[in-house]
C-alpha cells in the first residue's frame, strides 16, 4: 500500500468544501424551519452536527466513504433525498476542471464552483 495521504483515502477536513458552500447557498435561500431547536434537543449536543447559514450539517469520514454527499429536504411524513456520489478517486473532477482551463482565457475576476463557470455570476 501507498501512502494515504496521497492518494486522499483519509481525508481531514469536515466537512468537505464542497458540502460547505452548499450549505451556504442553501442558508442564503430559506432559513430551515426546525420543530426541536438544538438546544432543546436532548442527548449529547455534538452527535447534532453543526450549523452552517443556518443549515444541520453533520458530516461523516469513514474509510472508503468519501467524494460524496446527501441533502436532505424534510415536511411532515415525507422525505426528498438527493445523493452525490463519486467513488474513490478524483476522476468525475476531470471533466470540470478541463473545461474550466478550456474557458480562462475568457473569463475576468474570480469565479469560484463550476456552476458560476458554466451559468455565470448573479
Amino acid at each position: 500500500m501507498g501512502d494515504c495521504r496521497v492518494c486522499r483515502c483519509h481525508k481531514v477536513d469536515a466537512p468537505s468544501g464542497t458540502v460547505q458552500e452548499l450549505a451556504e447557498a442553501l442558508g442564503e435561500q430559506r432559513a430551515p424551519h426546525i420543530d426541536v431547536s438544538l438546544e432543546e434537543t436532548l442527548g449529547t449536543r455534538a452527535t447534532r452536527g453543526a450549523q452552517i447559514a443556518g443549515v444541520p450539517v453533520h458530516s461523516i469520514r469513514l474509510p472508503s466513504y468519501m467524494l460524496g454527499f446527501d441533502v436532505i429536504f424534510g415536511m411532515g411524513d415525507e422525505r426528498l433525498i438527493l445523493r452525490h456520489e463519486s467513488g474513490s478517486s478524483p476522476e468525475p473532477y476531470v471533466s470540470g476542471t478541463l473545461m474550466a482551463v478550456k474557458h480562462v482565457t475568457s473569463i475576468t475576476g474570480l469565479v469560484r464552483g463550476l456552476d458560476q463557470l458554466l451559468f455565470g455570476k448573479d
